[in-house]
């Protein structure tokens, strides 16, 4: 439903932007101010204040509190790339699946480019889904907005509105896990296991999803079966989440 998609949109993992909840957004939608995100940023372009008051009807709404609505509008025009990811709404994709997507490819054009050339069969299809994180049904639910001609241009139109702050890269010289490979099992409580492996590879490391002699790390949480069993085998260091958690953030 369209107005459950705006919610998302503006939620706080999203874009956030302050004076413009929920409650706002269904007022918008059923007088017709917001129908669709590039709408949000058209505002001040539509309506000032004052039109902007009547087209509302909040209570409690004056030139003022507009007023700082627009602004707060405009403060959120610059969007870190992983927050925009999940702004859009893709279906499977949560709060660690958009960081984990952000980190691999840094930058907008890059995340886009990728994204309209993963048609079936064509090798960054098959790059996207070897993503560690990622799957085939995560990637196909990934890919369609970008290939459907209506869902692209909007995105399009909503981008020319936009600054697209692209992930921080670190200096992997000074991380502990740089060039490392590391496997995440079992159950992780502190974060999910995109988070996980999102920040694993913001730090430089190589995520995968299975033990071999390739394998550096194992970071095992409750639950850990026949991964842990094998990393032993081989001698592999293997880490609870705490351990990982001291071990990147230096602890």
């Amino acid at each position: 439903m369209a107005i459950e998609a705006l919610k998302h949109f503006v939620s706080r993992q999203a874009f956030d932007i302050e004076g413009l909840g929920a409650k706002q957004i269904e007022q918008f939608y059923h007088r017709g101010g917001i129908r669709t995100p590039v709408d949000i940023f058209t505002l001040k372009a539509r309506f000032g204040p004052g039109q902007l008051q009547q087209v509302s009807k909040l209570d409690g709404w004056g030139e003022k509190s507009a007023q700082k609505l627009l602004d707060g509008i405009d403060a959120k025009r610059r969007i870190e790339l992983h927050r925009l990811i999940f702004a859009l709404g893709i279906r499977h994709v949560g709060e660690g699946a958009a960081k984990l997507l952000a980190n691999r490819f840094v930058t907008w054009e890059a995340f886009s480019e990728a994204m309209r050339s993963a048609v079936a069969g064509s090798a960054a299809a098959e790059a996207l889904v070897d993503i560690d994180g990622v799957g085939a049904v995560m990637a196909q639910s990934v890919v369609e907005p970008f290939q459907d001609p209506a869902r692209f241009a909007a995105l399009q139109v909503l981008l020319e509105q936009l600054e697209v702050i692209p992930a921080p890269q670190i200096d992997s010289s000074s991380s502990p896990v740089a060039g490392k490979t590391v496997v995440f099992t079992g159950t992780l409580t502190q974060m999910t296991r995109a988070e996980a492996k999102a920040r694993a590879e913001t730090l430089g490391a190589k995520v995968s999803g299975s033990v071999s002699a390739k394998t550096d790390i194992l970071v095992a949480g409750p639950g850990a079966g026949s991964k842990a069993k094998k990393a032993a085998e081989l001698g592999i260091e293997t880490l609870d989440e705490e351990g990982w958690i001291a071990l990147i953030e230096g602890l």
